[in-house]
């Protein structure tokens, strides 16, 4: 896979979003300062500064693997939330990560943290998705991965077409999780069987 560039970004800047969060409420024809909403402010600016600067903990955690099998493991029904960089409105995603491991395989854990990092932005659904795909692959040295993701995105439950129980599926499958149709098949199975 072709690495994706991610740009660093500053850190939060509590001190202003708390200004303009104070000056959206004013736009709103609310009074910032009664009971309700004096704080509000500073909640709003402790949140996107716990949501985008959280430290992802150890990542690149890998364990040495030996395997002539087609074999691969799956961990599913992970749930994370991100923010829709279009309306700036949370969007819910039930992720399942499928790997066949090749020299090395990466701990459990590292997954999900992996995941973490990337729905803890301003972000889209897709590049979630292909984002950790891609950083599966990187760290475990094959391109033998699938990311599936089911999302329930608040911009459009909430506004628009106000389609409430409509869900988006999307995938990465870059290596033989998707030209292996055997393999396909027996990963899909997996992440679309009842729970056990």
């Amino acid at each position: 896979m072709t690495p994706i560039p991610s740009p660093a970004r500053p850190r939060v800047d509590t001190h202003r979003v708390e200004s303009l969060t104070r000056e959206l409420l004013i736009a709103l024809g609310e009074d910032p300062e009664r009971e309700g909403l004096a704080d509000t402010p500073r909640r709003v600016a402790a949140w996107w500064t716990e949501f985008l600067d959280r430290d992802p903990g150890t990542l690149g955690t890998t364990f040495a693997h030996a395997t002539t099998t087609d074999d691969f493991f799956l961990v599913r029904d992970i749930e994370v939330w991100s923010v829709c960089e279009h309306h700036l409105l949370p969007f819910r995603l039930k992720v399942a990560i499928a790997h066949v491991p090749a020299a090395r395989v990466r701990g459990l854990s590292k997954l999900v943290r992996q995941l973490r990092v990337h729905a803890n932005a301003l972000q889209l659904q897709e590049r979630v998705v292909r984002d950790v795909a891609h950083d599966i692959a990187k760290a475990s040295g094959t391109d033998d991965v699938a990311v599936i993701a089911v999302g329930e995105h608040l911009c459009m439950s909430t506004r628009g077409g106000e389609a409430a129980p409509a869900r988006t599926v999307s995938s990465c499958r870059p290596g033989r999780t998707a030209s292996d149709s055997e393999l396909a098949a027996r990963i899909d199975r997996w992440v679309l069987s009842p729970v056990l």
